[in-house]
C-alpha cells in the first residue's frame, strides 16, 4: 500500500537498507535503486529517484539530500556529511536507522496508547450534540414554565441546544475543530506557551520530556561520534529538538563552549532546562569528561532516555485511562448538575404557586 507522506518508517528502511548494501560493497545508486520498493509512500519512492538521477550526473549524495529538506532533516543530513568526509557511509547509515527504526517504534506505541482517549473524546461531544437537538428542548420547555430560576451549567447547555437547533449546521463545528486539532497536533504542541502547560501535566509531562530529551540526545551522540564538531554539533542538536526547553539547552552549550568553557561547565550552569534528571545528567558528563568517554556517555544517555520511554510508550493505556476517566468524570458530572439541578428545585417552585 502506498501513501502520498513519508515517515520515521520510510527513513528507517531506506538507511538502514543502504547502509547494508554499502558494507557488501553495492555502488550507492544501485543500494539505493534496491530501496524504492520497500517504501511506503510515493514522496519517498520519488526522492529517491531523483537522487539517483542526480549522483549518475556527478553530484554527492549530501548535496542532493540538501534539495528535500522535509525528507531528510538537518541532524540526518550532518551526519551524511560527516560519513562521507569520513569515509564512513554505510556505518552512518546504519546508525541513522537504527534510531530512526527505535523512533517508530516508540512513536506507535504512543499512537495506539491515545486511540482510548480519542475516541472517548469523540463520543462524548456526539452525545452532548444529541442531547442537545432531543433532551434539552424538552426539559427548557418545562422549566420555562414554571419559571425557576436555573443554574449556570443548565443556561449554558440551553443556549447551546438552541443554537443548535437555529442552526444545525454547527453541529458538525466540533467535530471539524477535533479533526484539525489532531491534523494539527504537532503544530499546536509547538507553541512554547503550549510546551511549558504539557510540562506541568502530572503523566503527560514526564512522558514529553523523555520523548524530547531523548531525540535530542540521540542526534547529539549520533553527530558527535560521526566527528562532527562540537559547536556544529550542539547547534545541530538545537535546531534539530522539536521541544523548546531542549532548543535553548544545546544553544546555549553552545555559546558556552564558544567563550571557552568545557561540557561539563555549560551543563552545570543550563541544568534548569532539564527538569528533575539534571543532577544525574550532569553527574555522568562530569564522569565521562574525567575518563575521556563523552560519546559514550551521551549515548548512554540517550539509550536511558529511551529505554524509560519505551517502558511508557508499552503502558500508555494504562497511564492514560485514569485522566481519561477523569476527564469522562467531570463531563458526566456537568451534565447531572445542568440536566436534574433544577428539577430538584421544582418542588419549591410548585408549592410556592400553591401557597
Amino acid at each position: 500500500m502506498t501513501s502520498s507522506k513519508g515517515g520515521v518508517d520510510d527513513r528507517a528502511q531506506l538507511f538502514s537498507g543502504v547502509g547494508r548494501c554499502l558494507e557488501r560493497n553495492i555502488t550507492l545508486t544501485k543500494a539505493l535503486a534496491l530501496q524504492v520498493n520497500r517504501m511506503k509512500s510515493a514522496r519517498y519512492k520519488g526522492v529517491i529517484a531523483e537522487i539517483i538521477y542526480a549522483i549518475q550526473q556527478g553530484e554527492k549524495l549530501s548535496d542532493t539530500m540538501t534539495k528535500y529538506p522535509d525528507v531528510f532533516p538537518d541532524d540526518i543530513l550532518s551526519l551524511i556529511i560527516a560519513g562521507e568526509e569520513a569515509g564512513q557511509l554505510a556505518r552512518v547509515c546504519k546508525r541513522i536507522g537504527v534510531a530512526q527504526k527505535k523512533s517508530s517504534k516508540i512513536i506507535k506505541k504512543l499512537k495506539n496508547g491515545m486511540i482510548y482517549p480519542a475516541v472517548v473524546i469523540v463520543l462524548a461531544v456526539a452525545v452532548i450534540i444529541a442531547m442537545s437537538f432531543t433532551l434539552v428542548p424538552a426539559m427548557t420547555k418545562l422549566f420555562e414554565q414554571f419559571g425557576a430560576n436555573l443554574p449556570l451549567g443548565t443556561k449554558m447547555l440551553i443556549w447551546f441546544s438552541k443554537l443548535l437547533l437555529e442552526r444545525p449546521y454547527m453541529a458538525m463545528l466540533p467535530f471539524v475543530g477535533l479533526y484539525f486539532a489532531f491534523q494539527n497536533f504537532g503544530k499546536f504542541t509547538s507553541i512554547p506557551k503550549v510546551q511549558d502547560i504539557i510540562l506541568k501535566l502530572p503523566i503527560v509531562g514526564n512522558l514529553t520530556r523523555k520523548s524530547a530529551a531523548a531525540v535530542s540526545f540521540r542526534t547529539m551522540a549520533m553527530l558527535v561520534d560521526s566527528n562532527v564538531r562540537l559547536t556544529s554539533a550542539l547547534e545541530i542538536t538545537a535546531r534539530a529538538s522539536w521541544h523548546y526547553h531542549y532548543k535553548e539547552f544545546f544553544g546555549r552549550l553552545r555559546d558556552h563552549i564558544n567563550i571557552g568553557r568545557n561540557l561539563h561547565e555549560g551543563f552545570l550552569m543550563e541544568s534548569h532546562w532539564l527538569g528533575d534528571d539534571a543532577r544525574t545528567i550532569c553527574g555522568m558528563i562530569e564522569l565521562a569528561a574525567e575518563t575521556g568517554t563523552g560519546t559514550e556517555m551521551l549515548a548512554e544517555i540517550a539509550d536511558d532516555y529511551e529505554e524509560e520511554l519505551d517502558n511508557l510508550a508499552s503502558q500508555m493505556d494504562k497511564i492514560i485511562e485514569p485522566l481519561t476517566m477523569m476527564i469522562l468524570g467531570i463531563l458526566v458530572g456537568f451534565l447531572i448538575y445542568a440536566i436534574y439541578g433544577p428539577i430538584f428545585s421544582l418542588g419549591d417552585v410548585v408549592l410556592g404557586k400553591k401557597g
